[in-house]
């Protein structure tokens, strides 16, 4: 167990790379002490981390919802009259992944794609922030998703090995084939994808997959290859697996991908709405000053009721504001302006643990020193600051709706709320309790009695 000054320090560099993370990306440094002068530009870098297949890239930037950074707003409503109820889900998953590879295109940061089902319409709502002209993206999202599989042009093998290898599309499309789903390879125990076809489409992939034994067997969606696997033999009966070195989760995307080609869910367009960015610069404006307001506020009531005990509560909501930002950045969070209310609440709730704990140090400290009081108070308050905050998280979690159970509404706006309320309540947890105790630790010096 390292010592409370150990720890303290650990926080302290820990608070230092968030309070890094937390800076603009560019600002300008200028400054004159006597003869020297500094006039320089500050460049702070993004994260570009890459182990083996494991990649993770971050901006750093402070990623902004629709109401924020203006944009469009689109709402389509799937018709799946033509789909069976068992395979409902499958396709609105299967039409969001399409939407969501045709959102790219547009090269949008950040796009707000979800499945919303009530009242039994199924709807998809797409959020583009930064586009101003939804009829470009109206008219590309708005179309049914097509998947055709390909074969190699024949005069493109006279060529040899080293050419490029053009394809040309075959009869075989996304209507010959049933479905697509995740199945583990029976021989390496590795996650693959099991296709199965109707009676046409299991004659024409038999007589596809004859005509290329040893060639690559591209297919398509929306003009963009899913896959090219090679064809090792004839196969007939309808049933076919792509294996490779595939993980879970790169299987279970491209049976998703075929599927919106095997599961084709026409879409009409029910709501388009154009968000101004104006508004979104005077409500973060605005939001930045109450943020302010409301931090000064708590600074100032914790140190005129707990006196330095409540500076050391204010120092550990600073630092639950740098830790906060960072992760903002880094998961990213995408701030909308009930996000950073929820964010602005989470402020308040930070140094309720501590509140709890300094009123039970009240009534420890006329009998016990005060190192033990402070250790008694912070143990005989966990159990209402844990019970507390478990209350609220539940509270998040139902409004959050992470599974999208359709019992419950899902809204934009609110999630945003609770993912950026159940974060703080979260981190003030850790700020609270460990930060506060670490830093009283090492400030309190016990009195000899």
């Amino acid at each position: 167990m390292k010592s409370p000054l150990a720890k303290v320090i650990i926080i302290f560099i820990f608070t230092l790379i968030c309070l890094y993370i937390d800076l603009p990306s560019s600002f300008p440094i200028k400054f004159n002490i006597g003869n020297y002068s500094v006039d320089k530009t500050f460049n702070r870098g993004g994260l570009d981390i890459q182990f083996g297949r494991f990649s993770f890239r971050r901006s750093l930037d402070l990623v902004f919802g629709l109401d924020l950074a203006g944009g469009s707003h689109l709402v389509f409503e799937a018709d799946l009259s033509g789909i069976k109820p068992e395979e409902k889900a499958t396709a609105l998953s299967s039409l969001k992944e399409v939407i969501e590879r045709r959102v790219n295109f547009f090269g949008v940061s950040e796009p707000n794609i979800q499945i919303s089902s009530f009242e039994n319409k199924s709807r998809i709502i797409v959020e583009l922030p930064g586009v101003s002209d939804p009829k470009q993206a109206t008219s590309l999202i708005g179309q049914t998703a097509q998947l055709v599989f390909g074969e190699v042009a024949p005069q493109a093998e006279d060529k040899g090995e080293n050419s490029q290898l053009p394809f040309v599309f075959t009869d075989l499309t996304g209507a010959d084939l049933k479905k697509a789903s995740v199945v583990f390879d029976q021989t390496s125990g590795r996650p693959a994808v099991s296709l199965e076809f109707t009676d046409e489409g299991a004659k024409k992939f038999e007589s596809l997959t004859e005509r290329n034994v040893g060639k690559m067997l591209p297919i398509f969606l929306d003009n963009q290859i899913v896959s090219a696997p090679l064809v090792k033999e004839k196969i007939a009966g309808g049933r076919a697996q792509i294996s490779g070195d595939f993980t879970l989760e790169e299987a279970k995307k491209m049976a998703i991908q075929l599927n919106a080609g095997a599961l084709p869910v026409p879409v009409k367009l029910v709501e388009e709405r154009t968000v101004g960015a104006t508004l979104g610069e005077e409500s973060i404006y605005k939001s930045i000053r109450a943020g302010l307001v409301g931090l000064f506020m708590v600074v100032l009531f914790m140190f005129l009721s707990y006196g330095w005990l409540g500076l050391i509560a204010s120092l550990a909501l600073f630092i639950f504001a740098a830790i906060s930002l960072a992760i903002y950045k880094i998961a990213p969070v995408v701030l909308t302006l009930p996000g950073i209310a929820g964010f602005l609440l989470s402020v308040g709730m930070a140094v309720d643990s501590n509140i709890l704990i300094f009123e039970r140090f009240k009534e420890e400290r006329p009998r016990r020193p005060l190192r033990e009081a402070l250790e008694v108070s912070f143990g005989r308050a966990w159990d209402s600051i844990r019970d507390a905050n478990i209350a609220t998280l539940t509270t998040a979690f139902v409004l959050a709706n992470p599974f999208d159970w359709g019992f419950l509404h899902t809204s934009g706006p609110v999630r945003g709320f609770a993912i950026t309320l159940a974060l703080g309540v979260a981190l003030s947890m850790f700020t609270g309790i460990v930060v506060s105790r670490n830093l009283l630790r090492v400030l309190v010096r016990e009195k000899k009695q």
